[in-house]
């Protein structure tokens, strides 16, 4: 086998390899560099698919192994850290399962969605334009932007200041109904578009182009803010026009 054909794989090996350093971050308390490693991990499966198509290096191995690597990446590396996010000692107005130390686990419904999810996009001919359910980058990149907003400095170069999103995400309990609610998302059969653009026309690339402006002009209001706001546009759009999203 040539040497170009191992670099798609090295690449995932990349993906991998950044999910565990976050991992290691996640265990330390230190969730912005978790989250960072997170971000790492999507370039590096950007990266890992656009090679194999340059270079002609598709394999069923490096099939199996993307999934694999995503599994840990966006699945078990979010899961884990949205975990200890709500693990926090409750007081007297705490509900029943946040007493009993129950509520932090609806977080691992991140990695085992996940794990389905990939496992079904591995073998439904459906998706290979458009999505079937949140692609796992995407419900990743959602969770790995929430320290992000909470503890890097959140009027760092932004225009507009989000107060309420500091407040919105600091909240154990609004975390635990958004890692149920993306875990649906995961394995819904809701269309999702991808942003692949097979060519630069309008036509055929509404949804892709709407989203793109949008995400610019949040990016230069809100800066990191952004970032979670972008992935629920992404996800509103596309569920809001279901019949502009084609097999």
């Amino acid at each position: 086998m040539k040497i170009k054909q191992h670099i798609p794989n090295a690449i995932t090996m990349l993906n991998l390899l950044s999910g565990l350093i976050s991992l290691t971050f996640t265990f330390e308390g230190n969730y912005i560099y978790a989250s960072l490693f997170i971000f790492l991990a999507a370039v590096f499966d950007f990266l890992d698919g656009n090679a194999a198509r340059i270079l002609k290096a598709h394999s069923e191995l490096g099939k199996q192994l993307d999934s694999l690597a995503d599994v840990v990446s966006f699945g078990v590396a979010p899961g884990i850290m949205i975990f200890q996010m709500i693990s926090v000692q409750c007081g007297g107005s705490c509900n029943v399962l946040e007493q009993m130390h129950i509520t932090p686990y609806f977080a691992m419904l991140i990695p085992v969605c996940s794990a389905l999810r990939l496992a079904k996009f591995n073998i439904d001919l459906r998706q290979e334009v458009n999505f079937i359910g949140m692609p796992t980058p995407a419900n990743a990149i959602f969770f790995a932007s929430i320290p992000l907003v909470l503890f890097v400095q959140p009027h760092l170069f932004s225009l507009v200041h989000l107060d309420f999103l500091v407040t919105f995400f600091s909240n154990t309990r609004i975390l635990t109904i958004l890692a149920v609610f993306f875990s649906y998302l995961l394995i819904s059969d809701f269309k999702i578009f991808s942003m692949k653009f097979k060519n630069l026309a309008w036509k055929g690339n509404q949804l892709r182009y709407i989203l793109l402006i949008l995400s610019v002009v949040l990016f230069i209001l809100f800066f990191l803010s952004a970032v979670p706001l972008i992935i629920t546009l992404y996800v509103l759009i596309s569920i809001f026009f279901q019949n502009y999203i084609t097999d």
